[in-house]
């Protein structure tokens, strides 16, 4: 979890930076005492939360989380402020806290227990996604996931496309089959493609990345790092990785690739 704290007052900031650490040791925290090097930092870096002082000189902290929220609109605003005026404007930039001063581990383990967007801890993701492009899959050491059958790999992508919906054995073989008759032989070649998937991903220690159920499958997809995820969760900026192939390699996915380009700048 990587969390900013920021606040023009020196004494205010590091009070406010020792209270966070406190409460979240496990955290990457970053501390501003000028509002204008948040954004210079958000060009290369993005935060899962951001303690916010409003009063701020230069520029409010109202006006950093709108500029925040232009490229992380998941990052969770956390205002800390003395005046409890600014609160309705605080709210309709939906954010996910609001600190009163004087601040406390208290209050920021509250704020923290309770976030808008709950963060992915990194120590639940098993597996990374790259969806823009050709579709490949990478474990927690950043090495390619290989499978026995090209069709396992096809399988794990369709179900990642899914996001963590349901699909029966049916629908996924008439995904990877298209118009081929659902009898015996294609229900056991089915069982053994998902049999070549499970394999694959438990050797590297991803199993839990599936969910098997009576006749379905599904994702995890808290446990899928994915560019195609930070996309639907609003991160506009990923597609400065989009070149305009989605899952190249497989014709069903062509519809997103359509859907993507409505969203990239001209």
């Amino acid at each position: 979890m990587t969390i900013i704290t920021a606040d023009d007052e020196p004494l205010a900031l590091e009070m406010l930076t020792d209270l966070v650490k406190s409460v979240k040791p496990e955290a990457e925290v970053v501390s501003f005492s000028r509002p204008q090097k948040i954004i210079e930092w958000l060009k290369d870096n993005k935060a899962d939360v951001a303690f916010l002082d409003i009063r701020m000189r230069g520029m409010t902290g109202l006006e950093v989380a709108e500029k925040i929220k232009e490229v992380h609109p998941e990052t969770n605003i956390i205002f800390v402020t003395g005046y409890d005026e600014y609160a309705l404007p605080a709210m309709s930039l939906h954010a996910s806290g609001y600190v009163m001063k004087p601040v406390s581990e208290e209050k920021i383990k509250k704020e923290l227990e309770q976030l808008r967007f709950p963060v992915n801890d990194a120590n639940s993701t098993l597996l990374t996604a790259r969806c823009f492009g050709n579709f490949d899959v990478f474990d927690t050491k950043g090495n390619l996931v290989k499978f026995s059958r090209s069709k396992s790999k096809e399988l794990l992508a369709y179900l990642v496309l899914r996001a963590g919906a349901s699909c029966t054995i049916r629908e996924l073989a008439g995904i990877l089959f298209e118009d081929g008759e659902f009898d015996s032989a294609q229900q056991a070649y089915m069982q053994q493609i998902i049999t070549a998937m499970m394999k694959g991903l438990r050797e590297v220690g991803a199993e839990g990345a599936v969910i098997r159920s009576y006749n379905s499958l599904a994702v995890d997809a808290s446990k899928i790092e994915s560019d195609y995820y930070h996309f639907k969760r609003g991160d506009k900026s990923v597609l400065s990785k989009y070149e305009g192939e989605f899952m190249a390699q497989y014709s069903w996915a062509e519809y997103v690739s359509g859907y993507l380009e409505r969203f990239v700048p001209n």
